[in-house]
């Protein structure tokens, strides 16, 4: 019988190896249960995003932040992937997080359809597949099958996770400076 780490090793090459068919270089594992979730993530969502209630994929149109926790918990492998990115204008950085969303919803469903029928992914930015998302519930959503919640609209303190793997993130007081931006990835 092959070893638990083993069979772990087996399926991080397996899956590696699609991340780079992808063009995905950066990115580390962590374990699930190491991924922080907290309440104050949400309260920032409430009280400091315009698009609170406004979109399918943020809250309040998401589950509790203990729902949160727990769907982290169901899974045995996660994956932070790691965009740095300098945009000229403010504006620019949505149509750059929406493509990179894109191309991340065609690794989701790859990886899907390699067997791994609980893979999941968390934009690394709000949806944006749309555009604008013209409703702001999940039951008109145009694209619910492309559809992903960001970290943060699913309570993942980013700073604190992040750091605990060693990547960089700060917060920016200018739109010129660099961005570290992060998608998560849950797989089993």
């Amino acid at each position: 019988m092959e070893a638990r780490s083993d069979i772990t090793t087996n399926k991080h090459k397996e899956l590696e190896a699609l991340f780079q068919k992808h063009g995905y270089t950066d990115y580390k594992w962590i374990e699930p249960g190491k991924i922080v979730v907290s309440q104050w993530v949400r309260m920032k969502c409430m009280f400091g995003c315009g698009g609170y209630g406004r979109t399918a994929t943020c809250p309040p149109n998401l589950p509790s932040v203990s729902e949160c926790e727990r769907f982290f918990q169901e899974y045995s492998d996660a994956v932070i992937f790691h965009f740095e990115k300098k945009v000229a204008k403010p504006e620019d950085r949505h149509a750059w997080t929406k493509k990179v969303n894109g191309k991340l919803s065609k690794l989701e469903r790859e990886i899907f359809l390699s067997g791994y029928e609980r893979a999941f992914l968390l934009f690394m930015d709000s949806c944006r597949i749309c555009g604008e998302c013209p409703v702001g519930s999940k039951e008109k959503c145009k694209e619910p099958r492309l559809a992903r919640p960001s970290p943060e609209g699913m309570a993942v303190d980013v700073y604190a996770t992040v750091r605990r793997v060693g990547y960089p993130i700060e917060v920016l007081s200018e739109y010129s400076q660099k961005m570290n931006r992060y998608a998560f990835f849950l797989i089993e």
